[in-house]
């Protein structure tokens, strides 16, 4: 019997240490250097004898790079992504916090669901949790992968792929400066360019069937301000605020994170037509007329540092490459190059690491990459994807400009999931399980359990809630 998807997610989420190394590959070359690429390259190095990453930008420092335009607003590190990069890269979250990184041991953190403040205090972590810029976390991955003997980064544009009968064996990219491209011999290509990945457009010139694309249309609009953090102002750690459409109310979303430096970063969000600007005043007017006190404070009496970055997500989509009836041998993606979120909800980072974690589960079975597609790794990240895409949508199909239509049974899954996020905010049990799924520490049919259901509806009897 096939296992299920719980139980495959278990198997990818796992803490434990990876499998020894197992030579299975003579070169791999990873197109894209972000995190998802930088991963890839970190299970690789376990299986390749070279590993070569193809990267647009400069490699050097914790500057935010071109190639992610988003780079400058809030990511979050879900515990569940903290977790892998403990996995690959052992005294990982010491070693930041030693490089600057926030030493965040604290439970004090304040989330507001429709101004609510939630009533239970986030549970003590068992360890310091990471709340960082992305640069900064790119950064100190970056220079641990590269550190690898036998990982090297080339800098350049990937322009395509060579075909040979029914495998991909090679990937071609243009140096920086140079019009000629360089062809890069290799018996596996990971496709890691992010969600505008021309992979699709590659396969279909070569006779090859596209992966099927589904889009969400979401609209979303955010900026992000740093600020020096001044405790004089404000004694904010961390504040996530969420503000769901219904009668009086407007979806918006909000956070302040305490990042290294001693810097506030916060982000203010909406859809549609709603839309924050760089404009500092109408900023500070917005983070005060429809967000907790904090926001108002920070942005009007807190030091500006720079300007405010603005960023719009026009829709979350997904590649499924599991789908295809028809793949060629050396070939995987991962990252946003397979799917792209709606990045309120932080689930990018980390699904680009149970990517890297699902790449390894495949390779540890010894495959012959050379002959043999990747179906096995696609239908592993299939059960990472449809987690946090379940995640995600659900409640994006809320959203009143949302049009797509609705899955079988939404309905009641909307019913018992707005049910569960309410008793979450005053019930510690259900709030440490809702907290394991959204963090994507435990696959979201926890959420389906009968006891978590009734728990909650006994509180709503009670008046609780």
């Amino acid at each position: 019997m096939a296992p299920s998807a719980p139980q495959v997610f278990a198997e990818i989420s796992t803490s434990a240490p990876p499998g020894p190394p197992r030579r299975i590959i003579e070169r791999a070359v990873v197109l894209g250097g972000s995190m998802a690429g930088l991963m890839a390259a970190r299970v690789l190095s376990d299986h390749a004898g070279e590993v070569v990453i193809v990267e647009r930008d400069p490699t050097e420092g914790a500057e935010p790079r071109p190639g992610v335009p988003q780079g400058t607003q809030v990511h979050a590190l879900l515990p569940a992504g903290q977790t892998q990069l403990e996995r690959w890269f052992p005294g990982f979250t010491d070693a930041a916090v030693a490089a600057g990184a926030p030493d965040y041991g604290r439970s004090d953190g304040r989330v507001y669901i429709n101004n609510k403040l939630r009533e239970v205090p986030d549970p003590p972590p068992q360890r310091p949790i990471l709340i960082t810029t992305r640069p900064f976390l790119e950064y100190q991955v970056r220079r641990r992968v590269l550190a690898l003997p036998n990982v090297r980064v080339v800098c350049g544009r990937a322009e395509g792929l060579r075909f040979t009968g029914s495998a991909v064996t090679g990937a071609a990219y243009a140096p920086a400066g140079q019009d000629e491209p360089v062809l890069l011999d290799a018996d596996l290509v990971v496709d890691a360019m992010g969600r505008s990945s021309r992979l699709n457009d590659w396969l279909e010139e070569h006779g090859w069937p596209r992966a099927p694309m589904r889009r969400m249309p979401i609209r979303l609009n955010y900026a992000s301000a740093l600020f020096e953090r001044d405790e004089s102002i404000s004694d904010t750690w961390v504040v996530v605020t969420q503000e769901t459409p219904g009668p009086g109310r407007v979806a918006r979303i909000g956070g302040v994170l305490s990042v290294e430096q001693n810097r506030w970063l916060m982000l203010v969000a909406g859809y549609d037509d709603d839309r924050p600007s760089r404009d500092p005043a109408e900023y500070a007017e917005r983070c005060r007329r429809y967000f907790p006190a904090m926001f108002g404070e920070i942005a009007e009496k807190g030091r500006m540092i720079g300007g405010i970055i603005t960023y719009h997500q026009a829709d979350s989509r997904r590649r499924d490459f599991h789908a295809v009836d028809r793949l060629p041998a050396g070939l995987v993606a991962a990252g946003d190059a397979v799917a792209s979120f709606n990045p309120v909800y932080g689930q990018g980072m980390t699904s680009a690491m149970l990517h890297a974690s699902s790449l390894s589960a495949w390779l540890q079975t010894g495959p012959d990459v050379t002959t043999t597609p990747a179906r096995e790794y696609f239908e592993k990240v299939r059960v990472v994807v449809d987690a946090a895409w379940q995640i995600s949508t659900f409640a994006d199909l809320g959203l009143p400009h949302v049009t797509s239509g609705q899955p079988r049974g939404y309905r009641i899954i909307r019913w018992a999931g707005d049910l569960v996020q309410r008793a979450s905010m005053v019930d510690e049990p259900t709030c440490r399980e809702l907290n394991r799924v959204t963090s994507m520490e435990t696959h979201p049919a926890a959420l389906a359990r009968p006891g978590l259901v009734l728990r909650a509806l006994r509180l709503r009897l009670m008046g609780r809630i």
